[in-house]
């Protein structure tokens, strides 16, 4: 074989080889796209996690929480969320009175169910007088239908009409707080009905679905804008003029990187408190210490019209 020959056979191999190489690599690419496109909505909503989270949902009773209502909400388009309404435990004589006239409206992250969050509820019902309606997306919990953006909201806009004519909530105060995605669906659902809501809390919540992914899903970096489930909570978020928003950001959050809550806290243009814990992670922030007493004061300021005064902007209390 001659020098010209082998040059041509060693070429003729290498672009054979690159080939290959670029023909995998697209495979690959359509692959994870075709993943990310038609089962983003599994990887972005693991109702099924943990192992059980459809089927097996503890109960208030479990919990030792006596004063509780079990509300079947249905929804514009049929389907039916199986959601727990805990009462306020009444309070003494002499603790202020006004805190029976407030209902938390509870909207929890991706995954688990509302029973997983019973010890949380408990505390906003039990020790700081609040009602608090448990929401259950649908697909999630014993409620039915499939997760989905569009149906999450109407999920949400089906709770807050139900409070709004429930003998316990009628005519009081109605905070609107999420956790994450919670908090995602919570200024969607918040942007829609200023005026209805008193205050707004918001605990490690991301921009929107595509800028989280990122960290969230490293290997589909680049796939990010094949994301249909958009959650545009960064430019939603300044839509909210008059509402009163609280920040409950975790420092250690391994999900959702902190500068997402930074970034909702500067768009908002509501007024705000802001609020940093340093050990907080993304599921273990509402056990840090002066979590819920940072929320009770928000509440309290609110209802007293005394926000502005009371905390700055900084979240020193």
């Amino acid at each position: 074989m001659s020098f010209y020959d082998t040059v041509y056979s060693i070429f003729s191999t290498a672009y054979t080889v690159v080939k290959v190489i670029i023909v995998a690599s697209t495979g690959i690419s359509i692959f994870l796209s075709g993943l990310l496109y038609f089962k983003q909505t599994t990887l972005i909503y693991p109702r099924n996690i943990p192992e059980g989270a459809r089927t097996e949902v503890p109960t208030p009773d479990q919990f030792d929480i006596a004063d509780w209502e079990q509300i079947n909400l249905f929804t514009k388009d049929g389907e039916t969320l199986s959601c727990y309404f805990l009462k306020a435990r009444k309070p003494k004589e002499e603790e202020n009175v006004e805190h029976e006239r407030v209902t938390v409206l509870f909207m929890h992250g991706n995954a688990g169910n509302i029973g997983h969050r019973l010890p949380i509820a408990k505390v906003f019902s039990e020790q700081m007088g609040f009602n608090i309606f448990m929401l259950s997306y649908r697909g999630y919990g014993l409620s039915t239908g499939r997760p989905s953006e569009k149906g999450l909201l109407l999920d949400a806009q089906a709770a807050l009409e139900c409070l709004l004519d429930h003998e316990d909530s009628k005519g009081g105060k109605i905070f609107v707080y999420g956790q994450s995605l919670g908090g995602a669906l919570a200024i969607q659902l918040v942007s829609k009905n200023q005026g209805k809501v008193d205050g707004l809390i918001l605990e490690n919540t991301f921009r929107s679905m595509r800028t989280l992914i990122p960290s969230a899903f490293p290997p589909a970096k680049y796939l990010a804008r094949l994301c249909h489930q958009i959650w545009p909570s960064e430019t939603t978020l300044p839509q909210i003029e008059n509402t009163p928003t609280l920040f409950l950001s975790g420092l250690k959050d391994e999900l959702v990187p902190p500068e997402h809550m930074a970034r909702l806290h500067e768009v908002c243009v509501s007024p705000k408190w802001w609020k940093t814990f340093p050990n907080g992670s993304h599921n273990d922030t509402w056990i840090e210490l002066e979590y819920f007493q940072n929320i009770m004061e928000f509440i309290v300021a609110v209802i007293r019209n005394e926000l502005v005064t009371t905390m700055s902007e900084t979240g020193s209390l």
